[in-house]
């Protein structure tokens, strides 16, 4: 389609909106000097309904100061896979834990005093952690309120002393239950002797389930507090970060260290401008919403600048998910994000692609998608309209190439230096894991004790048993000894902030949709 003939881009198209521009910039206005909201994103929504300019925006990166750190002595073992060493005696696949090893006792910090600086403070989406822990604060959590999320609940994890222990209540799908806790073990060797004793349940489905409309219960006084993947607004479920980050071998997907390596060399194989132009999509269908963006597939009807595909597992898995392949997929200029029967892991895997992200309408978050913003980080997508939201989304990208392109590379910044591995162990991961079962712990209002049927959790118990590739992504994702960062500092409770946040997201959210009602008018004028 020639320049020409598109409508609804044109400098003169923006006039017609103008009163509801002013309320959108008005409701920025308000935010922009909040460290939630780069102050530029005023100033360039202002550019859009101007002269289109580029909506490329970063939060700010923050380095931690360093402790200093006694070296570590490695005790004597069996067996040594890929330079680390642990006590795995052959043929025993029931093998236990050391009895002379803990993570507290793995290495300490030599000065346990905080630097002369001041500590760095965590990104400003962990203000959600308070947010998260709220229900509670009022009440704290008891035994009886943890005893009735085990209803609920896959496994019950206690900590005491600096050990992990674990009482399983149902097996997950794909080793969920395996991969977190194991990356809860990798946080008690990454802050040894730091982690506060505490209880808590765990949930595996893909949504949240304490549902805000049937707690607390009568004779409650809060409702069961109970840990899962993702969230939603009408749900009470605390987010921590899901399984994937370790490595998931059902799907061939890698340890995060490893696949953003992945991911970043796939990004510098072609530049943006000579990516294929329509937006691409490829998973399983799991809903009914990914059944309906099917029918946004390219036809003899219709070309809806998408191509859609649709993932055999049984066909992937013979063929070693090369056709699956997360950084294989890094070819195309826009890619979309759809929700599956709750959040997806995905979403992680294709802001990093520097292309587009064409977000359609989630209604889940992750403890780090709320940190993306409409227009810096994605473009919004609507739900109820995907097909020709998406037409859109791709015709204004591909005649503002320059503003694309910078929406692409911010959110590939985020996710590739923002969330690269040690900052997933030094912010987005055990940090936010560190501070979330801290916050946690001070609420819990009886002493934690290890029970009867749970065993206990180390890198002997969990890796020895384990082989091929399953072994592998636990070995790859090992921590090899304790942070020489201290973690970063929580920014406060600070409500007025989140609800300003969200305020934003809904206003930009409805500016987009403004200029793809008025594009579709445009085009019914001319057809």
């Amino acid at each position: 389609m020639r320049d020409k003939e598109v409508h609804g881009f044109g400098h003169h198209n923006w006039r017609s909106w103008l009163p509801l521009s002013i309320f959108v910039i008005s409701c920025m206005a308000a935010f922009a000097y909040s460290r939630f909201i780069d102050p530029s994103l005023l100033v360039n929504v202002q550019n859009y309904l101007q002269k289109s300019t580029s909506a490329s925006m970063m939060f700010e990166k923050k380095s931690p100061h360093n402790y200093s750190q006694k070296s570590i002595s490695a005790p004597e073992t069996k067996n040594k896979i890929h330079g680390t060493q642990l006590n795995c005696l052959p043929g025993n696949s029931k093998l236990t834990c050391p009895g002379n090893e803990s993570p507290s006792e793995l290495g300490h910090f030599e000065n346990q005093e905080r630097p002369s600086k001041p500590q760095p403070t965590c990104p400003d989406f962990f203000r959600w952690i308070h947010e998260d822990l709220s229900p509670w604060r009022e009440t704290g959590v008891t035994l009886d309120m943890v005893k009735k999320a085990k209803e609920k609940a896959a496994f019950r994890l206690v900590i005491v002393n600096g050990k992990a222990y674990v009482e399983t209540y149902s097996k997950s799908r794909y080793n969920r239950d395996i991969y977190t806790q194991w990356g809860i073990v990798q946080l008690l060797r990454r802050y040894p002797g730091e982690m506060p004793d505490l209880d808590l349940m765990f949930h595996m489905r893909d949504r949240p389930i304490i549902k805000k409309n049937l707690y607390p219960q009568p004779g409650d006084k809060a409702p069961p507090p109970l840990f899962g993947y993702d969230g939603n607004d009408a749900t009470f479920d605390i987010v921590f970060p899901d399984w994937s980050f370790w490595g998931w071998p059902n799907t061939g997907v890698k340890p995060w260290e490893g696949l953003l390596k992945d991911l970043k060399k796939a990004n510098g194989r072609s530049r943006w401008a000579d990516r294929d132009e329509h937006a691409y999509w490829k998973g399983s269908i799991m809903s009914a919403d990914r059944m309906d963006l099917v029918k946004c597939n390219d036809s003899d009807k219709e070309d809806w600048n998408a191509r859609i595909y649709v993932v055999d597992w049984g066909q992937e898995s013979k063929q070693g998910f090369k056709g699956a392949s997360f950084a294989n997929q890094c070819r195309h200029r826009y890619k979309i994000y759809m929700e599956g029967i709750g959040w997806s892991v995905s979403e992680k895997y294709i802001l990093a692609c520097d292309s587009v992200t064409l977000r359609v309408s989630p209604r889940y978050y992750t403890f780090f998608s709320r940190g993306l913003m409409p227009l810096q980080h994605y473009w919004p997508i609507r739900g109820n309209d995907k097909c020709r939201s998406i037409k859109y989304a791709v015709e204004w990208g591909n005649h503002r190439k320059d503003e694309a392109q910078s929406m692409g590379k911010a959110a590939g910044k985020f996710v590739q230096e923002e969330m690269k591995m040690e900052n997933v162990y030094d912010y987005y991961g055990p940090p936010y894991m560190f501070h979330l079962l801290n916050g946690y712990a001070k609420l819990l209002k009886y002493k934690p004790v290890v029970p009867a049927k749970a065993v206990r959790l180390c890198l002997e118990s969990m890796a020895c048993p384990t082989a091929g590739l399953k072994k592998k992504y636990l070995m790859d994702s090992m921590i090899k000894g304790p942070s020489d960062s201290p973690p970063c500092s929580m920014p406060p409770h600070d409500p007025q902030t989140l609800r300003s946040i969200l305020e934003t997201k809904r206003n930009t959210t409805k500016l987009v949709e403004a200029w793809e009602k008025q594009y579709w008018e445009t085009q019914k004028k001319h057809t």
